[in-house]
């Protein structure tokens, strides 16, 4: 049997990959603890979980409009104008099964063979992939931890060509948690405003998790406005990972543009979640707070412990919930047995000695580096960088 060529054109996520070693593991019995995945701990709100028992009760069990029903497109609108001062209408909004098929939708869109996508690095694995899915061609802006992750409108420029496409960037940023001030978001506006036909995806997850105060979107500001595509979605705020669903906010061509390809691929999402969605959206935000409160704990006390870990360069995240430091002071030790030559051996090494998964950097564009999760219990954080350092104490 002979697979299309699309399925050697990219890989699999190492998010994935990773989460499901560690599975491996804990079922011959070995206590893994997970710092790969980027999932909450907690459960959804309480009040979003009665309002889709209450879509199940009021029989909210048919086929939805592609885009997503009215009052959910109304319900980000009313987000949008809360947090962000955004104004867009329902038709600006396309409602999908998570923000990475938003993703894909706008980069299918967008992107031809060959036009160039510029991705700084590090960026979520998902990025670069989905554009060779596309047949476009991945421009990297290499990041500096000395710059805290984050590109300059001087590097944004100096990688610009005729054929360049589409900018695509997260803020706060997976897996760094770097996060955009205003400033200097406006620097690059400046540098868009020259460049009319290019597009720019912000995906903007982990908007609700920011250790530096509030959230600033690049969509704010207006000469560009109408060539930005928000990405968001639930799964990170709100605690609905396994709910599947995302958004975009993007001038009319682009959400129409969407939502025919979601025809295609899986029409509306599921019913009963974009009822939940308006709840969640339109209601309380303190249990939202509240998780970023607990994560910001979390932050501190991971810190304190990865800053003990000799040879480490960690930046402090402003946003999200990871660490990303540089381990690349661990190349080339050994433990007499196994020889660290690289980020994928530097995990798997921490795998299998420290029973602790992590993410190779170059699944992000940083070979480097290695993310680590702190969107886990106190405990099980204190316990798995305890056994990190021990791991790491027998390699010389």
């Amino acid at each position: 049997m002979e697979l299309s060529s699309l399925l050697n054109r990219f890989s699999e996520p190492e998010t994935l990959k990773m989460a499901k070693l560690g599975r491996e593991l804990r079922a011959q019995g070995i206590d893994v603890i997970d710092l790969s995945l980027g999932e909450p701990d907690f459960d959804t709100p309480q009040h979003i979980k009665d309002a889709a028992i209450k879509a199940i009760n009021d029989n909210w069990s048919h086929y939805t409009p592609v885009p997503g029903f009215l009052d959910l497109r109304e319900a980000v609108c009313t987000k949008l104008k809360r947090d962000n001062n955004l104004n867009y209408k329902p038709e600006h909004i396309v409602v999908s099964t998570g923000a990475k098929q938003s993703l894909a939708n706008s980069i299918l869109a967008l992107v031809d063979e060959g036009d160039e996508v510029i991705i700084p690095t590090p960026y979520w694995v998902t990025y670069s992939e989905l554009v060779k899915i596309a047949r476009g061609k991945v421009v990297e802006i290499r990041t500096t931890v000395e710059n805290k992750f984050k590109t300059t409108a001087a590097e944004l420029e100096a990688a610009i060509t005729p054929k360049t496409k589409v900018f695509m960037f997260s803020s706060p940023c997976n897996p760094s948690g770097a996060v955009y001030s205003k400033d200097e978001l406006e620097a690059l506006v400046k540098v868009f405003e020259k460049h009319p036909g290019i597009t720019i995806l912000s995906d903007e997850i982990y908007e609700y998790i920011n250790f530096m105060g509030k959230h600033e979107s690049i969509a704010q500001f207006e000469s560009i406005k109408n060539q930005v595509v928000i990405i968001n979605g639930l799964s990170k705020g709100f605690a609905m990972t396994g709910w599947r669903l995302g958004y975009i906010a993007a001038n009319a061509t682009i959400s129409k543009a969407c939502e025919k390809l979601q025809g295609q691929f899986t029409s509306g999402t599921c019913s009963i979640a974009q009822k939940a969605a308006v709840a969640a959206l339109t209601g309380d935000l303190k249990p939202s707070i509240e998780m970023t409160e607990e994560f910001t704990r979390r932050r501190t006390k991971t810190l304190e412990l990865v800053n003990a870990i000799s040879g480490f360069k960690c930046f402090a995240p402003e946003g999200a919930f990871y660490v990303f430091p540089d381990v690349s002071y661990y190349y080339g030790k050994s433990n007499g047995i196994e020889t660290i030559k690289n980020a994928a051996d530097f995990s798997m090494y921490l795998l299998n000695t420290a029973h602790v998964s992590s993410v190779m950097g170059d699944a992000f564009g940083e070979p480097n580096c290695v993310r680590f999760s702190f969107a886990n219990s106190m405990s099980n954080i204190e316990k798995a960088w305890d056994r990190i350092a021990n791991a790491l104490g027998k390699l010389s």
